[in-house]
């Protein structure tokens, strides 16, 4: 049986958007595939049975017949490292982990998916590293756009697995700005070259695989949603903050837009608002919007696509009239403004198996960017069978 560990540098990194590519393309050329993912720290219920949310995913996606216990057989719940450190959990997780791998010995290929970068797992003895020797798997690192951070990132990450004797299939760089940056997968390509790390491909950015939608900021941040407006699984585009003078704002935004500005900025608030109902040109001053004489683009697809209203300040009630009036998506929160960049900024953005427009995009830049048979290769020639 093929097998490989993907692994990565560190949370967000794209890992699952490449499993579920990966997977797909093993699907696509008549292989029986098969998922697994040791150790998972973000445990839903589905069907009465904990599992990792990947697990989840890829068996909804797939439709994969192995039960729960065998596609996510240890889970790291919170409180759960104290205990362990403690020495409360008794049970060898290990020989948990070993069991569920024995129940794939009749696929073709499996796939295993690793949590965070290669250390996590090792507070309670089964880091990434661990788990691929134990499994005997070679690894397969994914890492984000850049040029020295990910050639850092992974060679650190290399370093560990090859402390445990697990090889390092190749490497594959996921949010490439492509089209900024030409011939960057020849760079990376050669900055890895002198590590005997080969890149098997470079995933280009798309925002709708990284950026959040409106409902996921809403939950993230659990603020009291003033108006949801048109349609919260809209994709933000970006995200800006109102602290300068609304002229100045209206240049910074674009129709997708999410505006993090406190809620007693009142001038900002009512430009951004206007300038969406109105369809005003992003340029235009606030001077301007105030004349009645002033030629509109009505074409205009609006000035930003919500706001997050920070520091607990409510809008006056003529302020919030006017949200509701141009249908801006906005939320109320009692953070600060720095605060709650931070916490938008590290949103973990996953991808469930609702999310089929996003689904079908991963599989489609997995199999034009990433060459898969290559990949099946890679891991013929280093899998040791089981």
């Amino acid at each position: 049986m093929r097998q490989l560990y993907l692994a990565a540098t560190g949370q967000n990194r794209g890992k699952t958007t490449a499993a579920l590519g990966l997977f797909n393309g093993f699907v696509a050329r008549g292989l029986r595939a098969g998922f697994m993912k040791p150790v998972g720290q973000r445990t839903v219920i589905d069907d009465g049975e904990p599992a990792d949310e990947d697990a989840v995913l890829m068996r909804a996606t797939f439709d994969l017949a192995q039960p729960y216990s065998v596609m996510s057989p240890v889970h790291i719940p919170r409180g759960f490292t104290k205990k362990y450190i403690a020495g409360d959990v008794v049970e060898d997780l290990g020989a948990r982990i070993d069991r569920a791998h024995a129940s794939f010995v009749d696929h073709d290929v499996l796939l295993v998916e690793g949590t965070g970068h290669a250390g996590v797992g090792a507070v309670i003895g089964l880091s990434n590293a661990t788990v691929a020797a134990r499994l005997s798997a070679p690894a397969i690192i994914v890492s984000e756009g850049g040029v020295g951070r990910p050639i850092d990132e992974i060679v650190l990450n290399a370093g560990l697995f090859a402390r445990h004797d697990v090889p390092v299939a190749g490497a594959i760089v996921n949010k490439v700005d492509v089209e900024a940056q030409p011939g960057i997968a020849g760079v990376l390509a050669r900055g890895l070259a002198p590590y005997g790390i080969a890149l098997l491909g470079v995933l280009p950015v798309r925002p709708i695989l990284s950026n959040p939608t409106l409902e996921m900021i809403a939950e993230g941040l659990g603020g009291e949603t003033l108006h949801a407006g048109p349609d919260l699984e809209r994709v933000i585009d970006g995200v800006a903050i109102g602290a300068m003078e609304p002229g100045h704002m209206l240049e910074r935004v674009g129709p997708g837009t999410l505006v993090i500005v406190p809620g007693d900025r009142e001038d900002v608030i009512l430009t951004l608002t206007t300038a969406h109902l109105m369809g005003v040109p992003r340029a235009a001053s606030p001077e301007e919007l105030r004349r009645p004489s002033l030629e509109l683009d009505l074409g205009h697809e609006g000035a930003a696509i919500g706001l997050v209203l920070t520091g607990g300040y409510r809008p006056r009630p003529s302020v919030l009239s006017a949200v509701r009036r141009a249908d801006l998506f906005a939320t109320l929160v009692q953070e600060d403004t720095y605060t709650v960049a931070s916490e938008v900024h590290d949103l973990l953005v996953k991808t469930h198996p609702a999310d089929v427009e996003k689904i079908e995009l991963i599989k489609e830049l997995v199999a034009i960017h990433l060459d898969v048979d290559r990949i099946l290769e890679v891991a013929t020639e280093a899998t040791v069978t089981v």
